[in-house]
């Protein structure tokens, strides 16, 4: 009983120790712009471990020299409730279980029926712009309960030791758009050879559209699908609300 008392205890210790660790991380965010992220250090060993040559761009760029345009449209197609939230937006996750639910239900019926689809059911995210910060800067990209709990008490953080402007700051210079291309200042002159800070409402609404699968759009630059999905975002920027 002793010893499972002391590796509980052990247990408590370590835990509060990392969350300590986090607050510290996060609140040093707020004057000094954090070199890489635990998603950009895992992407970098992967392609190393798979590839022969190595192709990274990022440049930190500050919050001033990212074009509107671009906050925009990211805040208008992944966190329309950005300025209102207190880092997890309860309504969006709630729909998007809702949508997960029914996609599964969808699927076992066809497998019951014997029409069984080669594609997995599409997984709709709910998670915020501070939620996907989160489990970028910090977290594995595994799927677990004790992963999904750090990333609720991760976002609090975020959310209580940062400003809006600076959560935005740093996903916009940390955020994947393609194959080593990190942040908006690579991403705007990987695409359009020009500065994150020139982009207009069309090519900021295209980067937008990429960002829940930057690799597939890199390589079908022309799909159907980003191209309408662009222009309902440039419709709807102008009721984003930036921070």
């Amino acid at each position: 009983m002793r010893s499972l008392l002391r590796w509980l205890l052990l247990c408590g210790v370590a835990f509060v120790s990392l969350q300590l660790y986090f607050v510290g991380r996060i609140a040093a965010m707020a004057v000094i712009d954090p070199q890489s992220t635990a998603f950009e250090r895992s992407e970098a060993w992967r392609v190393a471990r798979e590839r022969d040559t190595f192709r990274w761009r990022q440049e930190w760029v500050p919050y001033e020299r990212i074009s509107d345009n671009l906050k925009r449209a990211v805040i208008a197609s992944e966190d329309d409730s950005f300025r209102q939230h207190d880092g997890v937006d309860w309504d969006a996750l709630e729909k998007a279980w809702a949508k997960n639910a029914k996609a599964e239900q969808r699927a076992e019926q066809r497998l019951s029926q014997g029409k069984a689809s080669t594609k997995p059911p599409k997984i709709v995210g709910g998670s915020t712009i501070t939620q996907q910060l989160a489990k970028n800067l910090f977290l594995s990209g595994e799927r677990t309960l004790l992963r999904k709990g750090q990333e609720f008490v991760l976002t609090l953080l975020l959310e209580q030791l940062l400003s809006k402007q600076r959560i935005l700051e740093i996903y916009l210079n940390s955020v994947e758009w393609g194959e080593g291309v990190f942040g908006a200042e690579a991403a705007a002159q990987h695409y359009f050879r020009k500065p994150a800070s020139k982009l207009s409402a069309y090519e900021a609404a295209r980067l937008a559209v990429m960002l829940p699968r930057p690799k597939f759009f890199e390589k079908t630059p022309n799909s159907g699908y980003l191209n309408s999905r662009a222009g309902t975002i440039v419709a709807r920027m102008a009721d984003a609300q930036l921070p």
